[in-house]
C-alpha cells in the first residue's frame, strides 16, 4: 500500500495541483517561494496536528474574490446551496494504490467502499469547509451594496477572525469511480491509516559553541520515550527497562546515605517550641525518573583528545545535521513499530536536508536514503517491513540531479492567466511524465550531463547554453560590458540566470526540458558552415549548409534550410516558443561573417588581431587562419582575464538584450513589498525581487 497521488486545492500558492509519489524517494525541487513549504505545511495541519485550524490567510489569493461573490450571491437573493458552492474550501485529496490480493486491507478497510473487484485503489478526501448552517452567521451584517475598495477590506478583515469559528474539518472515503458515492469518517480513522513525521528546515543546530546546543540529546530522549511505550518493539522495552533499573539501584543508595545526611541537615520542628508542632518531623525523599534525566542532565559528547569529551555543539554542523537526520529517522522508525495497530503508510517530509552538508554528502544522502530506511528495518528481529515514503525539499543541484527526473516535482510559482495582477498560484512539473516522449537514450543523457556538471537548471529563472568552452568563460565579462554600456536597460547579473557548456550537438536535447520547465532560455551555437549538406567545413562565403545539429533542430519545420535562409532571418524568427538561438552574424551589412566564435570575434576586433585585408570574403578566410592560432582555452582566458579592451560579437549581445528584457513569474507581491520597505527603512533606496 502507498499514498500514489495528492490533490490539494485553495491552500495558499496550491491552488489547485497536483502531485503523484514516487514508491519511496520524491523529490521536491523549485525557485524561492513556489509552494514547497506550503505541501508539509497543509499535510501537517490535516494529518498530524491534534485540531485542524486555518485562516483568512492560508486561503489562496483567487479565493478572496469568491467570498466576495459569495456575499454578492447572498445580497441578489440567491439559494443557501448556490452561495456556499461559492464559499472555498481547503481539500486534500489522498489517493492510494494497494493490492486486492491482500487478505486484509488493515487500516485502509474504512477507506475502501467501491464494489468494482478490479479497482485498485481508494480516495480519500480532507476538507476544511464552513460549517452546516452557519451560512446566514458567517455572512450576516455585511455590506448590501457592491464592494468598494474600502468596503472589501473590511469584508475579508471580518472573515478573518469568522472563519476559526464557522468553519470545521470533514473527512470522508470516495469512490473513485463514483464521486457520489462517500462514507464519512473520522479524523482517528485516517490518522490510523497514514503516520506522519517532519524533519523542518530549521532544526536549531546553529553555530554558537558559547552556549550548548542539546539538539541531539533532545532527539536521544525521545528515543527513550518511544522504547518505554507499552506497543514498544521488545528489545527497545528491554532497553529502556534496563535504564530504569539502574536508576532505581541509585535511588536505593540516596535514600539510606544521602537521605540520612540531609535529614540532618533539617532541625527538628519541637525545637522552636511552638505548640501543636513538637510531634511533627520533616524527611527528605529525591525521587529520580529517567525521562527527566535525560531532558535535563544527559549530554552527547564526542571523543576528543587525552580522554577530554566535547560538547555536541562543537563538532561541524554538517556532521551535526546529518547524525541529526538519522537519529530522527531512526526515531520515526521504532515509533511506528510502537502504535498499537499498525499504520498503513508512513509519509515524512525532509526540508533542505542539504544544511551545512558538502556536495559529495548531499549526494550520498539522497542516494543512501532507502538503505538506511532498509537497514533499520534489517536492525530488528522481527524485520517487519517499513511501508515509509520520503517526501525531500532541496534547494540543492547536488541532491536534485542525484535523485534522477523520475523522482523530480518542479514547483514553480506563476502569475494565473487572466487574473487580476498580484493573483499567483503553483504549477507542479512532473518530470516523469512530462518527459516520457523523451527516448531512454536522451533522457540519460540528459540526466549524466546535469549530474557531472553539478547543473543548477532546476533553481534558475534563466538559463543561457553555450556551445564552448570559450563562450563560458567570456560571457560574464561580456554581459558585464553591456551593461556598463546600457546602464538603463535591464541586466542579466542581478537575475537568476545559470550557464550551461553544451555544444552544438547536444544543446538540441535540451530544448524539450526548458519548455516543459517554462524557463526563458537562450542558445548560443555556430553556424558551422559546410560546402554542402554532409560536406567539409569551409568559410561562410564558400558555404551552402549549416552541420550544427541544434541549428538542424530548432528550424527543423523549414523547408529550405540553407547557410542564406540562416542569415537572412529576422531576430524575431530566431524565438521559438518563448526562447531563442543565437549564431554568428554580419557585424555590418554586406560584411564578413564568422564560423565559430573564435572566428565573429576577431572579425567583431580586426584591429585587436591587427587583419589586413579590406574585402569580406578574404577577411573570413584571414580570422580563420588568426582563431586556428589559437587553443580555445588559452583564447578565453587572455580575453576573458588579461585583455579586456575589445568588442564583443554582435549575435552574442542581440541574444544577451533578448534574454535580459524577457520577463519572468513575478516575486510574491507581499514579498516583494516587505524587500521594499526594508530598503527604504535602510537607505531611502530601492530593492528589486
Amino acid at each position: 500500500m502507498r499514498i500514489q497521488q495528492v490533490q490539494i486545492k485553495n491552500f495558499r500558492l496550491l491552488a489547485d495541483v497536483e502531485l503523484m509519489l514516487e514508491e519511496q524517494t520524491t523529490v521536491i525541487v523549485g525557485r524561492n517561494n513556489s509552494g514547497k513549504t506550503s505541501l508539509s505545511e497543509i499535510i501537517r495541519r490535516f494529518l498530524a496536528d491534534g485540531s485542524t485550524t486555518f485562516q483568512l490567510e492560508d486561503f489562496s489569493s483567487a479565493c478572496y474574490d469568491c467570498f466576495c461573490e459569495a456575499l454578492h450571491a447572498l445580497n441578489q437573493g440567491a439559494e443557501e446551496n448556490i452561495i456556499r458552492e461559492l464559499i472555498p474550501a481547503i481539500e486534500l485529496r489522498l489517493k492510494f494504490q494497494y493490492d486486492p490480493a491482500q487478505p486484509q486491507l488493515g487500516p485502509l478497510s474504512p477507506f475502501v467502499i467501491d464494489l468494482d473487484p478490479g479497482c485498485t485503489e481508494a480516495l480519500t478526501v480532507i476538507r476544511y469547509e464552513l460549517k452546516h448552517g452557519q451560512l446566514a452567521q458567517f455572512l450576516e451584517n455585511q455590506p448590501n451594496q457592491p464592494l468598494t475598495y474600502e468596503t472589501r477590506i473590511l469584508f475579508l478583515r471580518t472573515l478573518r477572525e469568522r472563519i476559526p469559528n464557522n468553519f470545521s474539518t470533514k473527512i470522508w472515503a470516495e469512490d473513485p469511480n463514483d464521486p457520489d458515492n462517500r462514507r464519512e469518517l473520522q479524523p482517528s480513522a485516517l490518522r490510523g491509516l497514514v503516520k506522519t513525521g517532519f524533519i523542518n528546515a530549521q532544526r536549531g543546530l546553529d553555530d554558537v559553541t558559547s552556549r550548548e546546543s542539546d539538539v541531539l540529546a533532545k532527539t536521544v530522549e525521545g528515543l527513550f520515550a518511544t522504547a518505554s511505550s507499552a506497543s514498544a518493539d521488545t528489545a527497545d522495552q528491554q532497553i529502556a527497562e534496563a535504564l530504569k533499573g539502574a536508576v532505581q539501584d541509585i535511588q536505593a543508595q540516596i535514600d539510606t546515605n544521602f537521605g540520612g545526611q540531609l535529614k540532618s541537615l533539617i532541625p527538628a520542628l519541637k525545637t522552636f517550641g511552638y505548640p501543636g508542632l513538637g510531634g511533627q518531623e520533616l524527611h527528605t525523599e529525591t525521587l529520580l525518573d529517567v525521562g527527566k534525566l535525560l531532558s535535563n542532565f544527559t549530554k552527547v559528547r564526542y571523543a576528543g583528545y587525552g580522554g577530554v569529551a566535547l560538547p555536541e555543539s562543537y563538532n561541524g554542523l554538517g556532521a551535526r545535521n546529518l547524525i541529526f537526520i538519522l537519529l530522527q529517522l531512526a526515531g520515526f522508525y521504532k515509533a511506528f513499530r510502537a502504535e498499537a495497530k499498525e499504520p498503513g503508510v508512513h509519509l515524512i517530509f525532509i526540508e533542505e536536508p542539504e544544511a551545512h552538508l558538502h556536495p559529495q554528502m548531499q549526494e550520498v544522502f539522497i542516494r543512501q536514503l532507502a538503505k538506511i530506511a532498509q537497514q533499520l528495518v534489517d536492525g530488528t528481529e522481527d524485520k517487519k517491513p517499513w511501508p515509509v515514503q520520503f517526501v525531500v525539499s532541496t534547494h540543492s543541484s547536488h541532491i536534485a540531479n542525484a535523485a534522477g527526473f523520475e523522482n523530480i516535482r518542479y514547483f514553480l510559482g506563476a502569475p494565473v492567466t487572466g487574473a487580476q495582477e498580484g493573483i499567483r498560484e503553483t504549477k507542479i512539473k512532473d518530470l516523469r511524465k512530462g518527459l516520457k516522449h523523451i527516448s531512454p537514450e536522451d533522457k540519460k543523457f540528459l540526466h549524466q550531463y546535469m549530474t557531472l556538471t553539478r547543473s543548477d537548471l532546476f533553481f534558475a529563472d534563466k538559463a543561457v547554453l553555450v556551445e564552448g568552452l570559450s563562450e563560458r568563460l567570456l560571457l560574464p565579462v561580456i554581459i558585464a560590458k553591456l551593461e556598463a554600456d546600457e546602464p538603463e536597460c535591464p541586466k542579466l547579473s542581478s537575475q537568476y540566470a545559470t550557464v550551461l557548456e553544451i555544444g552544438g550537438a547536444y544543446a538540441h536535447l535540451f530544448f524539450d526540458l526548458l519548455q516543459f520547465l517554462e524557463l526563458r532560455s537562450l542558445i548560443i551555437t555556430d553556424l558551422d558552415a559546410v560546402e554542402k549538406p554532409g560536406g567539409k567545413a569551409c568559410a561562410v562565403h564558400l558555404g551552402i549548409s549549416s552541420s550544427n545539429a541544434c541549428l538542424k533542430a530548432w528550424f527543423s519545420e523549414d523547408a529550405s534550410f540553407t547557410l542564406a535562409g540562416l542569415l537572412a532571418k529576422k531576430d524575431s524568427d530566431k524565438v521559438l516558443k518563448g526562447n531563442r538561438i543565437a549564431y554568428q552574424c554580419v557585424e555590418k551589412e554586406d560584411g564578413p561573417c564568422g564560423r565559430t566564435f573564435e572566428d565573429a570575434f576577431i572579425l567583431a576586433n580586426p584591429n585587436l588581431f591587427g587583419l589586413t585585408k579590406e574585402d569580406s570574403q578574404e577577411l573570413e578566410i584571414e580570422a580563420r587562419c588568426k582563431a586556428d592560432e589559437w587553443k580555445k582555452s588559452e583564447f578565453a582566458l587572455k580575453y576573458a582575464i588579461i585583455e579586456t579592451e575589445w568588442v564583443a560579437p554582435k549575435y552574442i549581445i542581440d541574444g544577451v538584450r533578448w534574454l535580459a528584457r524577457e520577463k519572468v513569474a513575478v516575486p510574491d507581491p507581499e514579498l516583494a513589498l516587505a524587500v521594499k520597505t526594508i530598503a527604504d527603512a535602510l537607505n531611502g533606496g530601492e530593492a528589486h525581487v
